[in-house]
Formats: structure tokens, sequence, C-alpha cells
């Protein structure tokens, strides 16, 4: 047993870091009546964790390789912890998405080493099988956030869903103290700091404009300024990189069409296919006035659909050219996405359990290739940027559906509610519904109009839904269309690679037998 202590260490960094993506979703209720959170500081308690993990996690795989991965792993687990620790004890939405923010640094320097940790602890046969268990934990933390944050809310307190975090980082930090072997430190690019703060900039203010577009429209001055500071801020990210002899994310790369289409799908399948998840739990609680734990155990179809078509995928599909279970994955969660839309105001979670099912099938087909695919996608010299570009991007995906999901399912509440004529402030009303908060708005009308104001709400809620369904799943379908033609089984140009470096990596899963397996 004492051999796989370092695994047993990866694996509870993992679980956690990837667990807190998915586990605060059905708690998003009861935290906004314990700090009285505002719509806009609850979607940046969900946000502001993937969007740190996300543009960090490529400039702090290069420190690592400078300063040893163990050391950064650890340092990350107790960033962690201690970031988990303030998410508890916060009495302010503010003080909950700053500390947010603190355990998604934490989480980077986590996820950034996990590989690289597994792969100078292991080799041979057993490092095939650490990388199967690792990413093994990967699909049951997707499966239990949901379900441990409904438990953990509904028979204790919002607040243990970070709690909980405590007692297993202090295990994860004495077994990694006392049996992980760090890589070797010293080597690597340099890190790209100039690169490092243009991409964050750029895709911090994206996440700004698109969540003040659902509070002031899409059309709205400060709006349109903030798109328009991203837009600046990716023009400097791009020609910073292309100035720099060592850069985040080589420029190059984005020449081969496949590796831009590799990341264009590893967007939209993370935006697509989970991000309205967050909603639909709040639906389930303030709507359906179903408990957390009920909310949580609705998503599971999902996430066991995809578990099951992984293995399956695993199985069957190894030898195929990547292009087809990425493009079918995406276009199964485009088309389960949009059997979605079957919600009206008399609807139970039911309604949604065939969409959540053939969505389950494609992530489970698109969700292991897409890390292998970018790997293979670039010469053998970039294959470590490339993986933490494609990682990077699916995390980014998310982040940007949060707000996007956001924007469509308030201005749909908001016309409904307005139509209706029952709501002074059909705006604030709506933010209010999206937040899960139906109860007070409908305790403030009048006895008389109380019914026919939770009927309105579960119109405005199943229509907004219906119309995030549906911007989801066209995009999906798009993107699945997008990989069928752009990627391909064939060489990378010859002028992505440099002078003298290995050439001619084939996208596919092929892989050399010392080579860990591709994992979720």
């Amino acid at each position: 047993m004492r051999k796989w202590m370092p695994l047993l260490a990866v694996c509870l960094g993992t679980f956690m870091l990837l667990i807190d993506v998915t586990i605060v979703s059905v708690a998003l209720p009861q935290m906004t009546d314990s700090l009285d959170a505002s719509f806009t500081a609850l979607q940046w308690v969900v946000d502001i964790y993937v969007l740190v993990l996300a543009a960090l996690l490529m400039a702090i795989g290069s420190l690592s390789d400078h300063v040893g991965s163990r050391r950064v792993y650890l340092i990350g687990l107790a960033v962690f912890a201690a970031a988990s620790l303030a998410c508890g004890l916060a009495d302010s939405s503010a003080q909950l998405i700053v500390a947010r923010g603190v355990q998604g640094l934490g989480a980077a320097a986590m996820f950034a080493t996990n590989t690289a940790l597994l792969a100078s602890n292991y080799q041979g046969r057993d490092r095939g099988i650490a990388f199967g268990m690792w990413g093994a934990v990967n699909g049951a933390a997707a499966a239990a956030g949901p379900i441990l944050g409904g438990l953990l809310t509904e028979h204790v307190n919002w607040r243990w869903i970070f709690f909980v975090n405590l007692p297993v980082a202090a295990l994860a930090l004495v077994i990694g103290h006392r049996h992980l072997k760090g890589s070797p430190s010293g080597t690597g690019r340099r890190i790209d700091v100039p690169g490092t703060v243009g991409f964050t900039a750029a895709a911090t203010l994206l996440i700004f404009a698109l969540i003040h577009a659902g509070e002031d429209g899409w059309g709205s001055t400060t709006t349109l300024a903030l798109f328009a500071g991203s837009a600046v801020a990716l023009v400097v990210f791009f020609l910073v990189e292309r100035s720099r002899q060592d850069p985040m994310l080589d420029l190059k790369l984005l020449r081969s069409p496949s590796f831009g289409g590799l990341l264009a799908g590893a967007v939209v399948f993370s935006a697509a296919a989970f991000a309205n998840l967050v909603f639909v739990s709040v639906w389930a609680q303030s709507v359906l006035d179903l408990s957390p734990v009920e909310a949580g155990l609705i998503l599971m179809p999902l996430s066991g659909m995809s578990f099951v078509a992984a293995g399956l995928a695993g199985r069957f599909l190894s030898s195929a050219a990547p292009q087809w279970p990425i493009g079918a994955g995406l276009l199964l969660i485009g088309l389960g996405t949009l059997l979605e839309m079957r919600l009206t105001a008399t609807s139970g979670w039911t309604a949604l359990l065939p969409g959540m099912l053939l969505t389950g099938i494609g992530v489970g087909i698109a969700s292991p290739i897409l890390a292998s695919a970018a790997l293979a996608a670039a010469p053998a010299n970039r294959a470590g940027m490339a993986g933490g570009a494609a990682n990077t991007f699916r995390q980014l995906g998310f982040a940007i559906g949060i707000p996007v999901v956001g924007a469509i399912l308030t201005g749909a509440i908001g016309r409904e509610l307005s139509d209706s004529g029952l709501f002074a402030d059909s705006d604030s009303a709506a933010e209010l519904v999206t937040g899960g908060q139906s109860a007070r708005l409908i305790a403030e009308l009048p006895s008389g109009a109380r019914e026919a104001g939770e009927r309105t709400i579960e119109q405005a809620y199943s229509t907004g839904l219906d119309q995030a369904f549906l911007v989801s799943g066209v995009a999906a379908v798009l993107a699945g269309a997008l990989v069928l033609i752009l990627v391909r089984r064939s060489p990378v140009p010859s002028d992505v690679v440099e002078t003298g470096q290995e050439t001619g990596q084939e996208i596919g899963p092929q892989r050399s037998a010392e080579s860990p397996k591709p994992v979720a």
C-alpha cells in the first residue's frame, strides 16, 4: 500500500478542487438568504473560482517546472485549505467572492501539477494504473459535487460545503509531505508574466461584461466598454505572445485548424453541457420546491450516463480519428440540450430526463478524447503547452457559460414578469427569481395576487430555461460541426515546429507504451 500513497495524495487534492466547481450550485438559494446576496454576487461566487483556475493554470504549470511540482502542489493544498476556511466563515458576499478567488489560486496550483506528479512517482504498468485511478476520481468528483453539496446544505449548513475540505486537505498534506516525489526543478519554460496578465485581463473583463449585460442589457454603455476592454486586452495578449521567445501560448499552434477547432470545441463543451445545470438546480429548489438533496439528485442522470458512456467509448472508440468522438459528442450534447426545451409552468424535473441522458452520452464520448487529441495536435516540444491550453479553455468555457445563461434567463424572466403586470419593478424581480428568491417576491404581493404570482413565476422560469437550452444546444451543434470539419488526423504543419525539434506527431489516440492513458 505504501507505493500508492503518492496517488492518494494527488487524488485527494484533485477530488477537492473539482468537486468545488459544482458543489456550490445546490447551495446558492441558502447562500442568498444567509448573506443577503444579489444575483450578480451569486454568479461571481460560482465564476471567480473557475476564472482564476483557468487564467493561472498554464502560468503555474511553468512555475512548477522551475521550483518543482511537489512544492507547488503542497503550497496549493495549503492555500486551498485556508481559502476554504475563509469561505465558510464569510459574513458577506464580497468576502465569499474574494475567498473563492483565492481558492481558485490553490486549485490551479494543484491541477497544474497533477499529471507531472503522477508521472514522476510511477513508471511502467503502475503509471497506467495511477492515471486510470486519477481519471476515475475526476469523474466521481463531477458526480458527487451536487449530491454532497445537497446533503451538507440540507442537514448541516451551506458553510460546511467549504469546511468539509479542511480534514481532506490536512490528510493530503500529511501524505504528500511524507510520500510525494517531485519532478526535477529548474527546467522548462520561463514564466510568461506579461502573457498571463494579458490573458487574465481579457478573460476577467469578458466575464464582467457578460454579467453586466444581464443587469443593464447588452447595449448599455458600461457593457460595451467592458467588451471593448476585453478585446483590447486580448489584442495586447496576442502582441505580447508574438514577441516572446517562450510564450505562455505559442500562437503558431493556432495555425493548425485541428488545434483551433479543438480549443473552440473545449470552450463550447463545458459551456453547453454544464453551465445551465447551475440554474436547473435553482429552479428545482425555488420553483419545484425540492430539497437541496433532491435538487442534487436530479443532476445524477447526466453524470451517471457520462460515466457509462466514457467507459464504453474508451473500449470501442480508441482507434477512431478524434474528430468523430469529439464531434459526435458535441452533437449529442446539443441535441440533448435542445430536447430539454420541454418545460412548461406545470413541468416536473422528469421533463428534463431524456435530454439529460442524451447529453450525458455526449459528455462521456467527447470528454476523454479532448485532452489526448489536444496533446497530439501539437508537436512533441509543445505537447505540455497544448494540454494546458485545452484544460484552460475547458474551464474558461464554464466560466463564460454561467453569465451567458444567467443573462438569457434574467432577460426572459423579466419580460414574462413585465407582461404579467403584477410586479412594479420587473427587472429587480427577475434577478430575485433567477437567484432563487421567488418565495420572498411572492410574499411581497397582496394576498389576492399571490397565486397568480406563483403561476407567473413558474411560467417565467420555464420559459427562461427553454431559451437558455436553445442557445446552448445550437452552440453545441455548431461546435460539433466545426470539429468534424476542422479536426483531422494529420501531421502538424511544419511551420509550427521549431527548428531542430521533433515533428510530425499525428492527432489520435496513438501513444507509446510508457505514456499515460488519456483521461477525462
